[in-house]
């Protein structure tokens, strides 16, 4: 990631959106098209139900902009999913189903 840094907030809540704000500084990676990146994005958010926010805050790489993009997917991913020890009963999320 090096000098990139990206923000994903998400909400697993059946309303599919995409909010994308990222000025990558390149076309193609390689064989990579730059542009796929938006429509994985758009794609995953409608087929899971996903509000989904993408900011690239900083990049300067498109290898690297792109590689932070999907770091952070992961990240807010991984934390919408997680069920808090403090009540393992409850499923994580405020309507109470995911």
């Amino acid at each position: 990631m090096e000098e990139s840094l990206a923000q994903v907030a998400l909400d697993i809540s059946g309303r599919p959106l995409l909010a994308y704000d990222a000025d990558i500084p390149a076309e193609q990676i390689g064989q990579y098209e730059v542009a796929l990146t938006e429509e994985f994005l758009n794609a995953l958010s409608r087929a899971g139900g996903l509000t989904l926010h993408v900011a690239l805050l900083r990049g300067k790489n498109a290898h690297h902009a792109v590689e932070a993009i999907f770091k952070a997917l992961a990240v807010a991913l991984g934390e919408a999913v997680t069920i808090d020890p403090r009540v393992p009963q409850d499923v994580p999320s405020t309507k109470g189903t995911l």
